[in-house]
C-alpha cells in the first residue's frame, strides 16, 4: 500500500499478481469485522490514479 486517501487506498502491483492482491484485500477489507450490515469494497485500476477513477 503506497497512501490511504480519505476512504481509498492506492496499492503499486505488479500486473502478473494484480488479480491475487484484488482477492486478498477485498477478502481482508470485507471480512476483517462481523457487522450487522455488511462491508462491501470495490476496486479499480489503472496506471495511474485518474484511469482508476
Amino acid at each position: 500500500m503506497i497512501v490511504q486517501v480519505h476512504d481509498e487506498l492506492v496499492f503499486d502491483v505488479l500486473k502478473d499478481e494484480l488479480e491475487t492482491v484484488i482477492q486478498i484485500v477485498k477478502d481482508v477489507m470485507e471480512n476483517i469485522c462481523k457487522l450487522n450490515v455488511p462491508l462491501k469494497v470495490s476496486i479499480a485500476y489503472g496506471e495511474n490514479w485518474y484511469e482508476a477513477k
